[in-house]
């Protein structure tokens, strides 16, 4: 399976998402609390996937999206934002992410995105 990356500033919810995650198989090879720990760790880890929180200190989702881009250019990356950020997670897309999950996570439909993503058929 995947090996996947974990952004966001609360610990909290880099453990759910990481509960859900290995519970399908995926291997969480590093987790970051803010962009700039997920530029730093991106290009030292080189994920199949990341999952990156928008609203984040020091750099947001969007940015770190745009700054991952420029190390990989087809780096899978999916937004994590809560209801309310619309216009964020468009602007998240048109910088290169792939997709959207909305808070408070659903596991199926963050699963969904991910075999999206990663281009893995579901039965």
């Amino acid at each position: 399976m995947a090996k996947v990356m974990v952004v966001d500033d609360a610990a909290f919810m880099r453990m759910v998402l990481k509960t859900m995650l290995t519970e399908e198989g995926h291997e969480v090879v590093a987790e970051a609390a803010n962009g700039l720990e997920a530029v730093q760790a991106y290009a030292t880890v080189k994920p199949d996937l990341v999952t990156m929180d928008i609203t984040m200190p020091e750099l947001d989702g969007v940015g770190a999206v745009k700054e991952i881009h420029k190390i990989d250019p087809g780096a899978k990356i999916i937004m994590c934002s809560a209801m309310g950020q619309k216009a964020m997670v468009v602007e998240a897309i048109t910088s290169g992410a792939k997709d959207f999950v909305v808070k408070p996570f659903q596991k199926e439909r963050v699963i969904e995105s991910v075999n999206k993503v990663l281009g893995i058929n579901t039965p």
